[in-house]
């Protein structure tokens, strides 16, 4: 790639455009119905006794408190199936330009759900930023991705799951009892999701479209041209790039859509969508999920006194956005595969660390020394297990298999997510401070999958890595090129 494409005003304008308009909704959303949850329960209660006459049941409680969290991942479902679709047919400037609407219908409902007497507008309004949110992970890393020059495309691919993370923070620390997680203010706390949905409809319109969908999937060189030249600078030299990605499109020239039959049915587009499956559930699977959705819990259990829990889900948080921020440094300089490596090891140990000191006997100093665990868990995690798996699925495979790839990678870590925000209060309340031994066991089989299956793509452009996975090439998984990604 030419050496003078380096990062403009322009590309960090787009960038910003879809960080905050997109992957924003997906953490603000995942985050803020932790720190207020015994607050909207109260209202889930007095919403049940206006109705009825009596209070809802304990276990009802329960269960429909655990429906309004995994709900999101319904949706999310299937948003992620209509992503790879709508990235397809129309680009991924126009699905995250319309997607906005969804988000601001979505804060409407969740922002007058109180006012209405209404907790089942809270729930839907939950579902449909679930849709929304599935939308956004499927083609805001793919727009990262592309937009960026090759050197810089692992720290782009990053920078999603930095805007997840930051906006996560961002939703905690509004969460908090002294802030917008009050009995008053909890509606506007939920629908504050709508502003980066009303940011991304004021910049978008300055944003171009993907220069590779413009090239590959339009055959519209000259647009494809003039979008390089905004988002690399007027001076930018784009012939090279532009010559790369043509390559691709000559190859795929007489190569037919893609489709999700094929994927699993033609080896070497089936091998590489084994690897980007597992990848995104090593990361749901992992049990971060129990941490970001039950942290509140989590720590009552560890026995911090309630006063405290509020400030120590914000910790969780701090150390999530400084380590995601430590990734970006690292993530073209180690690669994606040690470091994803280096994140499932560090968290199985974690795993095993919790299980240890949730099962002593309680006493102050092993409760607040329960924290070190959750904390290096988290760490652990933004070093690899965070990033990776969004951004690999679009690195994996060429521009016609890419968008049905992105919708059954999205689809199974949205499942993963459903699953573990569901089960895990049930699971918990079985078998107590046992429950992360299930995470440490998922974690190291995901570890031995990703030290034997998983290719470097650092440095390589998408034809270098989806020839992989080609039949001259013995194919990756046990194919002859294993020994060269080993450590």
């Amino acid at each position: 790639m030419a050496d003078n494409a380096g990062v403009t005003k322009s590309l960090l304008l787009a960038t910003s455009m879809a960080v905050v308009g997109s992957t924003f909704q997906f953490g603000y959303n995942t985050g803020v119905i932790n720190a207020p949850q015994k607050t909207i329960e109260q209202f889930f209660n007095l919403t049940y006794i206006t109705r009825y006459g009596y209070p809802i049941a304990t276990s009802t409680l329960n269960l429909l408190w655990g429906f309004t969290v995994a709900v999101t991942a319904v949706g999310g479902m299937i948003g992620s199936l209509c992503a790879g679709f709508a990235a397809d047919r129309y680009g991924l400037k126009k699905p995250m330009l319309y997607n906005n609407f969804t988000a601001i219908l979505a804060a409407l409902l969740m922002g007058f759900s109180k006012l209405a007497g209404s907790f089942e507008m809270l729930i839907i309004g939950r579902f449909i930023i679930g849709i929304n949110s599935g939308i956004n992970m499927g083609i805001a890393p793919m727009y990262l991705t592309e937009i960026a020059p090759v050197k810089y495309r692992g720290v782009f691919g990053t920078l999603g799951q930095l805007g997840v993370v930051t906006s996560m923070l961002l939703s905690q620390v509004l969460g908090l009892r002294w802030l917008l997680g009050t009995s008053t203010l909890w509606p506007l706390l939920l629908a504050l999701t709508g502003v980066f949905a009303v940011y991304q409809l004021a910049v978008i319109p300055f944003c171009p479209e993907s220069p590779r969908f413009l090239l590959v999937k339009m055959n519209k060189e000259d647009e494809a041209r003039e979008a390089l030249q905004w988002l690399r600078g007027s001076h930018y030299n784009s012939k090279e790039e532009m010559n790369q990605m043509s390559s691709e499109h000559e190859a795929g020239k007489d190569e037919q859509k893609t489709t999700i039959k094929e994927l699993f049915t033609v080896s070497h587009l089936r091998q590489p969508l084994i690897i980007a499956i597992v990848m995104q559930l090593s990361q749901q699977l992992s049990g971060i999920n129990a941490v970001f959705y039950y942290s509140t819990q989590l720590f009552l259990a560890a026995g911090i006194p309630q006063e405290y829990t509020g400030l120590t889900t914000v910790g969780v948080g701090i150390v999530n956005v400084i380590m995601t921020i430590v990734s970006l440094s690292l993530i073209e300089h180690a690669g994606r595969r040690i470091l994803h490596l280096i994140g499932l090891g560090g968290m199985c140990v974690c795993s095993i660390l919790l299980v240890v000191l949730l099962n002593l006997q309680r006493t102050v100093v092993i409760s607040w020394l329960t924290l070190v665990p959750i904390l290096l868990f988290v760490a652990f995690f933004q070093t690899g297990p965070g990033s990776i798996p969004w951004f690999i699925t679009a690195e994996l495979f060429n521009q016609s298999a890419r968008p049905a790839a992105v919708s059954i990678a999205g689809l199974v870590n949205w499942l993963g997510n459903f699953t573990i925000g569901l089960a895990y209060p049930s699971i918990n309340a079985e078998i107590g401070g046992y429950t992360f031994i299930i995470f440490a066991v998922l974690l190291a089989i995901f570890w031995i999958f990703t030290y034997f299956r998983v290719p470097e793509t650092k440095g390589k452009n998408i034809n270098e890595i989806t020839a992989l996975f080609q039949p001259d090439r013995g194919g990756y998984l046990g194919g002859k090129d294993m020994h060269k990604t080993k450590l």
